[in-house]
């Protein structure tokens, strides 16, 4: 009987390492597909696209983050661990506007317009993995 008892927080772990996993790979896919568009069709030149990736980058840091506490904590306190996710969201959206792209010399437009698309784009994704 332990054995199944140790068994069960084992395979939820493995179940939500899948899941993260899952997660960040389409994240991965569907920011680098919206990089292509963006750099592409939206704004293109060089200056522009080095801002678009620096803000790949940073919107895939964060939502490992965000996703990574939100399936830790969405059983018990869903309202919480969305509400922290759109906190931890906003917080990056600010600190990228107000400090990343003059401290990067980025361009400022494709660099925040991207950055809240890539955001807009995988917190409309993310309910499909937190189950």
């Amino acid at each position: 009987m332990n054995a199944g008892k140790t068994s069960t927080p084992e395979v939820a772990g493995r179940g939500m390492l899948r899941s993260i996993a899952a997660f960040m790979t389409t994240q991965v896919v569907l920011v680098l597909a919206l990089a292509f568009v963006m750099q592409r069709f939206v704004w293109p030149g060089d200056e522009a696209a080095r801002a678009v990736h620096a803000s790949a980058w940073l919107a895939v840091v964060v939502q490992l983050f965000t996703f990574a506490f939100a399936r830790l904590v969405a059983r018990q306190q869903v309202i919480a661990a969305w509400g922290l996710g759109v906190l931890l969201r906003f917080a990056a959206v600010a600190f990228w506007a107000f400090l990343g792209i003059k401290a990067l010399g980025l361009l400022g437009g494709p660099a925040l317009l991207s950055l809240v698309v890539f955001f807009f784009v995988s917190t409309l994704v993310e309910p499909l993995f937190l189950n």
